[in-house]
């Protein structure tokens, strides 16, 4: 069991959204957080919300968490006025919704950067001492686009699949060298955070646009418990049985349950509000 009450958690991502809810759902529990976000001002209001609910203390920074060196930087900042982190909760991520051929270059690139990249460094940042005293915890916020590939997804179905396997890669290195570090991954379909603004369900009986408070308090729950998958709703979790079908199957139950169609009215949010 991973317990976050006096603990150190960092949270990519936490100035908005679900990464905010996970700060404020540590702080309750009387962690210490620590809040990385693009926007500065977002996050030292997260930290003064965090404060205010209980957190044993409460730091806010501005951080690219797709720029290396700026990434390691800030982790000496962080160990300078915290000290080592217990929890690193991955959750900064970043969506543009549109086919292949309308992606700029750059935007793909950005979506890998921030989306994949960035777990590289702000692991590397915090697990060194984390296997120094043998205990841990890294969450990896992906995606159910991280375990199927859907129409005006292919940059962030890319770069989920690729965290989905970062994550795998990673706790089998730790089975092997230190098993007190422990992994989450976390697979939600689509989630109301204004990220995915305009996504539409066929059946939201079966799949639904997620709640973020609901997504939060699981993987809160996932953390503690340790457990090493989260995928939500259920029916995310037959995906690996649906695998097992022919392709032209596979493709039509995706039609069926309308998931190419879900992003056609996407809209998002602002670039500078995503985390």
């Amino acid at each position: 069991m991973t317990a976050i009450h006096n603990k150190h958690v960092l949270v990519t991502g936490g100035a908005s959204g679900i990464g905010r809810l996970l700060v404020l759902g540590c702080a309750t529990l009387g962690a210490t957080v620590t809040i990385w976000d693009l926007d500065a001002e977002g996050a030292t209001r997260v930290a003064a919300e965090a404060a205010e609910l209980g957190a044993s203390g409460a730091h806010a920074f501005a951080c690219d968490v797709s720029d290396r060196e700026q990434v390691y930087a800030r982790a000496d900042e962080v160990r300078a006025a915290a000290g080592d982190v217990d929890v690193l909760v991955n959750n900064a991520g970043i969506v543009s919704g549109r086919p292949l051929l309308e992606l700029s270059d750059e935007s793909i690139e950005r979506t890998f950067a921030v989306n994949t990249l960035a777990l590289f460094w702000t692991t590397k940042a915090f697990l060194p001492a984390m296997k120094s005293r043998g205990s841990g915890h890294i969450v990896t916020v992906a995606s159910a686009a991280g375990l199927i590939g859907t129409a005006r997804e292919t940059d962030y179905a890319s770069s989920k699949f690729a965290a989905v396997g970062f994550n795998e890669a990673l706790r089998q290195e730790l089975r092997r060298s230190t098993p007190g570090v422990k992994t989450t991954v976390v697979c939600p379909f689509y989630v109301d955070t204004g990220m995915f603004k305009g996504v539409k369900t066929r059946f939201p009986f079966l799949l639904p646009v997620l709640k973020e408070q609901d997504v939060t308090d699981r993987v809160l729950k996932a953390i503690q418990r340790d457990q090493a998958q989260l995928q939500m709703p259920f029916m995310v979790s037959t995906l690996p049985a649906m695998r097992l079908l022919p392709v032209w199957a596979f493709d039509q139950i995706t039609d069926l349950f309308g998931l190419n169609n879900a992003m056609d009215a996407f809209t998002g949010r602002a670039p500078a509000d995503d985390a």
